[in-house]
């Protein structure tokens, strides 16, 4: 299969190497031609027109999520027909209502590891989604190029997708963020604060426009809201040093968590 794709950062260059040791064919192209150097063995595209000569069964989008779609509008003129659109963007926001009013089959995917947290050399505990309404052969396609890298595979629709990554990105994002901005630049002992403090500058060693997007997901708000009514609850408990009501809260948090 003949594949292009555009967008060579960390997770375009990724699925370039893994869809390359399937046996397809790749092309890749990225605004930035510094990215595409060390793409060894592939086909390097040099403006979207390329696409029309290369003319890819396959058009896997790992552009930004700010720029997904605008790169999909880029690229359409030179698709051929039986080309299948595929992004792998970690909010899917409009892109459901691009997919259906295009002429072209579509699967969204969302890898859900990242360069940061993830050993993309052994992905036996990450996880992957695939969205229930993408073209049915491409989704088997991509569940077995999944499955056989160990990952774990979860369907979501469009929406149920958002409204996951609102509870499981943006509120946990979010979390790290707020201990972030209150960090005083001084050296602290003790192994909690170290461990957060890990994923405090892992977090903030992503690429500022990921940051941005995942937390201006369309359902970030309600978690945000949820977080600050804790916050107020845990306050009052502080406030009055209310050890039984401080007890009964660290009950409800265990059950929460399974603990």
């Amino acid at each position: 299969m003949k594949t292009a794709v555009i967008g060579a950062g960390h997770m375009g260059k990724w699925f370039a190497e893994e869809l390359q040791k399937d046996g397809n064919t790749v092309a890749v192209f990225d605004l930035d031609p510094e990215k595409t150097r060390q793409c060894r063995g592939m086909q390097v595209l040099h403006a979207f027109a390329d696409l029309r000569d290369f003319a890819p069964d396959l058009l896997l989008n790992a552009v930004s999520i700010q720029h997904t779609i605008e790169a999909f509008e880029s690229s359409a003129p030179y698709l051929p027909d039986h080309c299948v659109l595929v992004d792998v963007a970690s909010v899917k926001g409009n892109l459901q209502k691009f997919y259906q009013q295009g002429r072209f089959r579509y699967a969204s995917l969302h890898p859900m590891f990242g360069p940061t947290f993830a050993n993309v050399d052994d992905l036996h505990e990450e996880n992957a989604i695939v969205i229930i309404e993408s073209d049915p052969n491409t989704k088997e396609y991509f569940r077995d190029f999944f499955k056989k890298r160990g990952l774990h595979l979860t369907e979501f629709s469009f929406t149920a997708h958002d409204q996951m990554t609102a509870y499981s990105l943006s509120l946990p994002f979010a979390s790290s963020l707020v201990f972030a901005a209150c960090m005083k630049n001084t050296a602290v002992p003790g192994t909690t604060f170290k461990r957060h403090l890990t994923i405090a500058r892992g977090l903030l060693s992503e690429d500022d426009t990921l940051l941005a997007e995942i937390l201006f997901n369309g359902f970030s708000l309600e978690q945000l809201d949820n977080v600050t009514s804790r916050l107020e609850f845990l306050k009052h408990v502080i406030r009055d040093r209310d050890y039984e009501e401080a007890c009964r809260f660290f009950d409800t948090l265990r059950r929460n968590i399974n603990a």
